[in-house]
This record gives C-alpha cells, structure tokens and sequence, in this order.
C-alpha cells in the first residue's frame, strides 16, 4: 500500500533485514540433515556464501582458502592486487595511516594503473593452487578485462557496479556497455550486478546473467545511501528480485540464482535472506575479520578510493578469529558471526526446510523489536546481541 510522503508524493513501505523474522512451521528437521548445496555458472559449492570482491577481504590465498571450505571468493580486477606486484606493504600503509590521511591515501594508491599482466597472474595463481577463480571488474573495464581473465582460466565474472541496468547513457564520446553482448560473447558465465527492483533483474537475467547480485547501499563501509540517497532495504530489494527470478524461470524454464549483496553480519541475516527469496549471499566484512584476510582487521568498499567522491569509508572490524571458524565453526564469539554454516543448517531445522527451496519458502513476518526484544541484560553487558 502506498504512503502518501506529500500531496505531490506517495511511496511504498520497505522493509531491511533487521526489521523481519522467520517463523517455525509444523514440522522441524535434524539440522544435519539440511542441504545448503546451491549452484551457480555450473559450479556447485555446500555453502551459499560469497566473499566480496574487496581489497580487504580477498588475495589468492584467501579464495583458495574459500573453495577449499566450500564457498566462493572473488577477487577484485580494479584494485590492489592488479595495480602492484607486491600488494604487501601497500595494504600495511592502508592499515597504519590515520584516519584524516586515509581518503587521500587511497587516491593515491589507486591512481596506479591496473596491469593486465597482474589480472592473468592472479587467477592463474588461484587455479594452481587448486581453488575456483571469481573475478569481478566495473563495467566500463569489463570487456578488457573480461576477456583477459577468462583467457587466464577465471572460472566466472562478476560484472559489479553500485548500479546496472542494460539501459546506460554514456557521456558523449564513449560507448555504453552491451551487457546482452558481453554475456554472449564471455566463454565464461558471468554474473551482474547490483540492483534492487523486479524490472531491472529481469532485464539482467534477459541479458543473459549467471546470477544477479542484489543492494545498494547495505555495506558495512558504504556510505552510497548517506551520500547519494539511492538503495532499497535489503528484505524488500531481495524479495523484489526474487519475484524476477521466478517469473522468468516461468517464462524459459531457466533457474538464475539471486544472490544478496550487502549488509549481512550474522547468521540469522544470511537465513533471512535466503528466506526472502535469495539462493546465496555476499559478505564482505565478516570475512575481512578473519585471520587470513589481506586487511589486516580494516574493511573498505570498491567505492571507497573514488578520486572524485567516495562514497565509503575504512571501518575498524578486527580480526576475531580463522577463516574456517567463520564459515564452519567451532564458533568462538556468541554474536552470531561465527560458524555460518552452522546458523543457517540450524535455523533449516528449527524451521523444517529441507533444502535452499523450502528456506525461500518459510513465513516472513515484519518484527522490529526482534533483535531488541528481553535483550536488556546483553545490551547492557554488551554481549552477544547486545554487543
């Protein structure tokens, strides 16, 4: 139902991740027993999780790392670890400097060009070490540099920017993206995004996607909403997106996964996703508290180094503790951001889902005190859901 902003102005209630809760139904399952598997480009993984592509979060051994416990890692064309052969001591800089130094450092850092041979060198790293190679480039690179990770063995492409849609006016002098024409003619799958509404995932998933990344503004770094004013509330964007996917799976028996971009923290955020309608989620800066991410316990956006606005920030997020007690447990913090997996096999029990499908299936209902609810002594305590 539409609210009426002003005489001149109505608009439509959206709902973000924390304000929803999942309701158990009549049956439960055995958590160990639930099925997590989902697939995408061809490549079937146990965990539907991905990690950002973001300096922060992801090097070579990090995305070996990942496929090695079963989800995904994509590593970024655009930013250090294509610009410098040694990524080591600028990431160190990144991590020292103050916090008034930091937007002009970053400016700095990366006006350093991006060096095709370091594209070729990072995923030929990644696929002898025995891990799946995901890369992700903006638009205005992705035919050069598409071209040249699909050569050197990426296994799929994301294609991400804040926002895509397949109608883009350029600036006089240059030539929009065919994002139609580079699906087809990438050898490898490729996945687009991000956006928020029904119409344009369908468009992306007309064009030929892989997979459509949803949410705009949600990150933990990200500042676009504060800056820009543009987003959805992920519950509502995801939803909508959601509906996309169905209705052109209707249309060309073609199932496309939809993949939540963004402001995921927790456990119980992953399954409210996937109970929204998504098939998988992207997070950024949970893993970038893990001990083996290259961001030394900092976590920054793709548009944080902009050299014109950025519209993100480097935020402190520590390090709390391995990359396999984040995705698998033994959990060791009571805040929901350890052992994933675990939390959303669990919460597939508690609700009786069987497997990614039914998740998408269970009953949503508008909650805002759920995450305030009795929690008095833990937000006094600032412990677990207090913290």
């Amino acid at each position: 139902m539409d609210i009426q902003i002003g005489r001149g102005k109505t608009a439509r209630r959206a709902y973000g991740i924390d304000e929803i809760a999942l309701v158990p139904g009549g049956k439960t399952l055995d958590p160990n027993v639930a099925d997590t598997f989902w697939e995408v480009g061809g490549i079937r993984r146990e965990i539907p999780i991905i990690a950002s592509a973001m300096d922060g979060v992801i090097d070579v051994d990090m995305a070996v790392r990942l496929s090695d416990l079963g989800a995904l890692g994509v590593i970024n064309l655009d930013g250090i670890q294509t610009r410098y052969d040694n990524p080591t001591p600028i990431l160190e800089k990144i991590a020292s400097v103050g916090v008034t130094e930091f937007v002009s450092l970053m400016q700095e850092l990366y006006a350093e060009p991006v060096k095709p041979e370091l594209i070729q060198k990072r995923i030929r790293e990644i696929k002898e070490k025995g891990g799946i190679a995901c890369a992700s480039s903006i638009p205005v690179n992705a035919f050069k540099y598409g071209a040249i990770a699909a050569e050197a063995g990426c296994d799929l492409f994301f294609l991400q920017s804040t926002v895509v849609s397949t109608t883009h006016i350029a600036a006089e002098g240059l030539v929009s993206l065919d994002l139609a024409k580079f699906c087809r003619e990438m050898p490898i799958p490729v996945l687009m995004g991000n956006c928020v509404t029904y119409n344009v995932t369908l468009e992306l998933l007309r064009a030929g996607a892989a997979g459509v990344l949803v949410g705009i503004g949600p990150g933990a770094a990200c500042t676009s909403r504060g800056v820009l004013g543009v987003g959805i509330p992920q519950a509502t964007a995801v939803a909508d997106c959601a509906a996309a996917r169905e209705d052109f799976f209707k249309e060309t028996g073609k199932y496309v996964p939809i993949i939540a971009d963004g402001g995921l923290i927790t456990g119980g955020d992953i399954c409210k996703s996937i109970a929204c309608g998504a098939d998988a989620v992207m997070i950024g800066s949970p893993f970038a508290r893990a001990k083996e991410a290259p961001g030394r316990g900092f976590h920054w956006g793709m548009a944080t180094p902009s050299p014109v606005l950025p519209r993100g920030t480097r935020i402190r997020v520590g390090t709390t503790g391995t990359l396999e007690q984040i995705l698998r447990g033994p959990a060791g913090l009571d805040d929901g951001t350890h052992n994933l997996l675990g939390a959303l096999k669990t919460s597939m029990g508690t609700l009786g889902a069987a497997n990614i499908r039914e998740m998408q299936q269970v009953e949503v209902v508008i909650a805002p005190s759920l995450l305030t609810e009795g929690k008095v002594y833990q937000k006094a305590q600032q412990l677990g859901m207090g913290k």
